[in-house]
């Protein structure tokens, strides 16, 4: 009566895209990009194994490019339906999705004038055009108001705590009297600005993701961390470079940054935020009061600030960009992307890299291969747009930053389930992240089942 096709996020991390069938409904949870090594981007070329336009709805549990970037393709080869999202979901991928078509078209672009792709001509995955088309498809609604998207399907959303409008999505199944629990990606209990990630008190199939199913975050102080990196560069009259990701962490710096400035520990000194992204993005954090924790209400509620330090300024344009350059420090520059694989922060790490009263401040994961990574294991030199640029800055990293939930954090999330799911299936995992939930899913006395790529599962129905 009900099954799951796991389209994507299985035995992977990336490209989350599952297909609950139900009483001849047809509802795609996530629709998103493969990223990552090349097999797994060319799946994203793969069209989906039926038609978008038999599909009934698309639900989103957030707007990260892995769970919605797939979205303006669906659009593009025949979707029109309803797209299901919390508003702050809406918003960021109405950033998000355009930026990622205008990369594509830029790829494709770049690929037909220097004539090295096997397609002739080279076309982009999707267009700007597309992703505005698949923008204005989506419909909004808040937490915890249930609402029937299809008849005999309620959909309700909760508090996911990863990023801006990130939610678990609740399908009750009336027919079947079924309910299936997708829980997205989870973020963090007492981080900074969104409030903690909501319990769910029952499902019969639970969807866990388990990104960090064998891994622990160092429990170390992130801000006490970043508050020595940054005076120890300030001391030296240097300038701190920090990639970081343009939405969720950029935020969390600021705060973390104004706090530190609030309370007198590191000095008042200019502090930009060089991404347009992370630009757009942060207002919009602003604007979202039903996300805010206690602590971020109150701030806003007092007419503060609480994404700014005293001389935050916030640089949009190439010109801009540049002229920093010339910004002699104490400053701290906070630039896309977090890994260093691409964006302005290479301009500043170009610049600021050779001298050694500079730092580079890592602040998230440095996967294997990363510019970041081969930063952070000692490199003395870096390639950077095609020259090799000495490392002479000191390279430090903050870990406590990550948005995820590490394992003990999903399992404690778990523990709101007042009985086991029928089944539990895991996915948005490597294989040994997978394996390492999978065993303590198991040691509490739950099924748990690691579906593959394509895999069809049946729904097991209630007793």
């Amino acid at each position: 009566m009900a099954s799951l096709h796991f389209l994507g996020a299985a035995g992977t991390v990336t490209g989350s895209k599952f297909l609950l069938e139900h009483d001849g409904r047809k509802v795609l949870v996530d629709c998103g990009l493969f990223q990552g090594q090349k097999d797994l981007r060319q799946r994203n070329w793969q069209p989906l194994p039926l038609p978008p336009s038999s599909l009934d709805a698309i639900v989103l549990t957030h707007a990260h490019i892995d769970h919605t970037g797939g979205l303006p393709r669906v659009v593009r080869e025949g979707y029109d339906g309803p797209v299901y999202s919390t508003p702050g979901t809406r918003d960021l991928a109405a950033l998000l999705l355009p930026d990622s078509a205008h990369l594509h078209e830029e790829e494709a672009r770049y690929a037909n004038k220097e004539g090295f792709s096997k397609h002739r001509p080279a076309l982009p995955l999707y267009t700007v055009p597309d992703a505005e088309r698949a923008v204005g498809l989506m419909e909004t609604f808040g937490y915890e108001r249930p609402k029937e998207i299809l008849p005999g399907i309620t959909l309700t959303f909760y508090r996911a705590g990863h990023i801006l409008g990130s939610a678990v999505c609740v399908f009750d199944l009336k027919s079947t009297r079924q309910r299936v629990v997708f829980s997205g990606d989870l973020g963090r209990y007492q981080a900074p600005i969104l409030r903690d990630p909501q319990s769910v008190a029952s499902a019969t199939t639970l969807v866990v993701e388990s990104t960090y199913g064998d891994r622990q975050h160092r429990e170390t102080k992130p801000m006490e961390a970043l508050c020595d990196a940054v005076k120890g560069a300030f001391d030296r009259g240097g300038v701190v470079v920090i990639p970081a990701f343009a939405i969720g962490r950029t935020q969390e710096l600021l705060y973390h940054l104004r706090q530190l400035e609030d309370e007198k520990r590191i000095p008042v000194v200019d502090v930009f935020v060089d991404s347009p992204m992370a630009c757009d993005a942060t207002p919009i954090y602003l604007a979202h009061p039903e996300e805010h924790d206690l602590v971020m209400k109150s701030l806003v509620e007092r007419g503060a600030s609480p994404l700014a330090t005293r001389r935050t300024k916030f640089v949009t344009s190439p010109n801009e960009s540049k002229r920093l350059n010339m910004h002699e420090g104490p400053a701290i520059i906070i630039s896309a992307s977090g890994m260093a694989t691409g964006g302005r922060v290479l301009h500043h790490l170009k610049h600021r890299l050779p001298d050694p009263r500079n730092t580079v401040l890592f602040v998230g994961y440095q996967s294997v291969g990363s510019r970041g990574r081969r930063m952070l294991d000692g490199e003395k030199e870096v390639r950077i747009h095609g020259q090799m640029v000495p490392v002479a800055a000191e390279i430090q990293t903050v870990s406590g930053f990550s948005a995820h939930a590490d394992w003990t954090e999903t399992m404690r999330w778990m523990e709101g389930f007042e009985s086991p799911p029928r089944q539990t299936l895991l996915v948005h995992g490597e294989p040994e992240a997978l394996e390492g939930l999978r065993q303590k899913v198991r040691a509490k006395g739950w099924k748990a089942y690691v579906p593959g790529y394509m895999e069809k599962v049946e729904l097991e129905l209630v007793a």
